[in-house]
């Protein structure tokens, strides 16, 4: 999908709508699809145990289950960049809730491991298609004066969607008794947890008829007239109108369509910078962030805490994401990037060491002892709040800048390939690891977080208060 302009015009820089109320609904219904992200990608954690124990498979191939979405997460992000240009960014939101909608009937009603395997697929899919069209989507529709704070709506649902999911399947799991197979009306707990997303999906595509298509678009297609009263709608009747027209068009015809060959060069096959940002996107995932939440529920229970306990632990630390969150995003355009990782990086390899130490322990009748119990617990939410406030945050953000603009949409879409793929290598792994040695697959993740401080040491540049135009 081709990029926004870069440099708005005067007037456009300080446009102001006349009902932001107005565009603050068009950009939450659009990140509508950030919540379900967040969603879709988190609630397969209250059901792991219990699809182990329905179609009573191993590790391996559990791990399979749960991390093979992440290959329709790939397919759909590279796909959907294209396809919005072809029939427009309000299409590929209705194609992802329609997706998202199947995904979650499908999975609650499987009649065998690789059906719901399928249907997991087919909820990747959608994610990959929400990554990509709603920043774009909202980075096209905001005024100038605003982008910053709306664009930030597409993380924040992100992490909201995930405490939600989490709250869901505490409450679901409480209505069953505690357990994860226990009926209600009918249907198995798990069932319930993952068909429950029917409702949000169904949401995210009625609210897709409420919401304008982009100006970009409609210039891109000849709809010069639509374009005007769209922009005129979000940015205020005060604005140049056919100066804002203007603007976009010929930003759109002097944009450099990006290609993989753009990339190439350097002792290593590709640029320099890009090995940088494929190595941000790697360190992102090889910490073990999705552990926390694909597999929490399992974790704990590992160790002896009961169901309803562990669901809530869950949840809890998706709050301690959004808070995380939060403080990213106040701090990231202060503090700096740079500061915000090494901060992180220090944090999270203290937080893992310290679970690592105490998943060494002895079970004691199947519990931790109550100390390394404790530290535990503290660790993983210090871990995923450090995660939040740094490398949660500032990896997007690095990303979305320190490309030069010649190579931006390739590189971009290289780095998060990579981090697709780290992502699945964590979650395929993960039970396999955990059943070898717990506390040394947390060493493991410890050792990445250590490596991160001198890679972004030696290699990351700040880009805090640089324009685009000064990158690479």
């Amino acid at each position: 999908m081709t990029s926004t302009a870069r440099h708005p015009a005067p007037g456009a820089r300080q446009a102001h709508p006349d009902h932001l109320s107005h565009v603050v609904f068009i950009t939450a219904a659009a990140a509508m699809g950030g919540f379900l992200f967040g969603y879709d990608s988190a609630v397969i954690n209250g059901a792991v145990e219990a699809i182990r124990d329905r179609y009573d498979v191993g590790s391996g191939t559990l791990a399979q289950v749960i991390a093979i979405a992440l290959i329709g997460c790939a397919v759909g992000a590279a796909t959907a960049g294209r396809l919005a240009d072809r029939i427009g960014r309000i299409r590929v939101m209705q194609i992802a809730a329609v997706l998202f909608t199947a995904s979650a009937v499908g999975s609650a009603l499987p009649f065998a491991l690789w059906d719901l395997a399928l249907w997991r697929v087919v909820g990747g899919l959608a994610i990959g298609m929400a990554s990509v069209i709603g920043p774009a989507y909202i980075a096209e529709v905001a005024p100038a004066a605003y982008r910053g704070r709306l664009g930030s709506f597409q993380q924040a649902a992100i992490v909201i969607g995930i405490a939600v999911s989490q709250l869901v399947n505490w409450a679901i799991l409480n209505g069953a008794d505690g357990r994860q197979r226990g009926e209600i009306l009918g249907l198995e707990a798990w069932q319930w947890m993952l068909g429950v997303e029917v409702l949000p999906a169904v949401l995210y595509g009625l609210l897709s008829f409420a919401i304008p298509e982009s100006p970009r678009f409609l210039l891109s297609v000849g709809r010069r007239e639509r374009a005007r009263e769209v922009l005129a709608e979000v940015e205020g009747r005060g604005v140049d109108l056919d100066a804002r027209v203007a603007e976009i068009e010929q930003a759109m015809h002097r944009e450099h369509r990006s290609t993989f060959r753009d990339l190439l060069g350097g002792r290593f096959g590709l640029l320099p910078i890009v090995w940088i940002g494929i190595g941000l996107s790697v360190f992102q995932q090889l910490v073990g962030i999705n552990v926390a939440f694909y597999y929490s529920a399992t974790l704990w229970q590992s160790v002896g805490v009961d169901p309803s306990s562990s669901f809530l632990y869950s949840f809890t630390t998706s709050i301690i994401n959004i808070v995380g969150t939060v403080i990213a995003m106040v701090l990231v355009d202060r503090v700096g990037r740079r500061p915000l990782a090494l901060v992180g990086s220090a944090g999270m390899a203290l937080a893992l060491a310290c679970e690592a130490w105490a998943f060494s322990a002895e079970l004691v009748d199947g519990r931790l002892p109550e100390t390394q119990g404790v530290v535990a617990l503290v660790a993983a939410h210090a871990f995923v709040l450090f995660f939040a406030l740094s490398w949660g945050v500032v990896v997007w953000v690095l990303l979305g800048e320190m490309f030069p603009n010649r190579i931006r949409a390739a590189a971009l879409g290289v780095a998060a390939s990579a981090q697709w793929l780290a992502n699945w290598l964590i979650t395929a792994t993960f039970p396999s690891l955990a059943e070898w040695d717990l506390s040394g697959t947390y060493v493991i993740y410890t050792v990445f977080a250590v490596l991160s401080i001198p890679f972004v040491l030696r290699f990351v540049k700040e880009t805090k208060g640089k324009a685009l135009e000064e990158m690479g």
